[in-house]
């Protein structure tokens, strides 16, 4: 089972954090700034598999941003670095070509997606049509809302 999701920038930046199992602040601070340190200093080229504490560590660099997962023992990290590039294709297929700045700019809809994808560290959905479905429903929906609070109440 995955642990937690990362993703920050190469400045050192966090942009999105998903925690699968409960810690305190306090820890997941340390967790972060120990993944931000362990990920950011290590050479272009080197292996995408660290171990840390008793957890394996596995992050890809997409342009600006590194997607970081921690793991149980027994997981894979070769399907796991999957999970990683599957998020980011339904990234991608949202928002066309990702940047940081979407995931910035619009946070929500990143962890939406991630929830549509992910559900307590293990995988909920494996089809890139069904979560562009859910999203396209849940961006209707938005609208609807949108247009509806807009509207004078009388």
């Amino acid at each position: 089972m995955m642990r937690f999701l990362l993703l920050f920038s190469r400045q050192g930046k966090l942009r999105l954090q998903k925690w699968f199992t409960p810690l305190t602040d306090r820890e997941k601070k340390k967790v972060i700034r120990d993944m931000m340190m362990l990920v950011l200093a290590r050479q272009p080229r080197s292996c995408n598999f660290l171990h840390w504490k008793d957890l394996k560590i596995v992050y890809k660099r997409y342009a600006s941003l590194y997607f970081c997962a921690g793991l149980e023992d027994q997981d894979n990290e070769l399907l796991t670095l999957e999970v990683l590039h599957r998020y980011v294709e339904l990234l991608d297929k949202y928002f066309g070509n990702v940047c940081e700045l979407d995931i910035i700019f619009n946070f929500e809809k990143a962890c939406f997606i991630l929830d549509e994808f992910l559900m307590g560290g293990e995988i909920l959905e494996t089809s890139k049509v069904a979560v562009g479905v859910s999203m396209e429903e849940f961006d209707t929906l938005q609208e609807t809302m949108e247009e509806y609070m807009s509207r004078p109440a009388y």
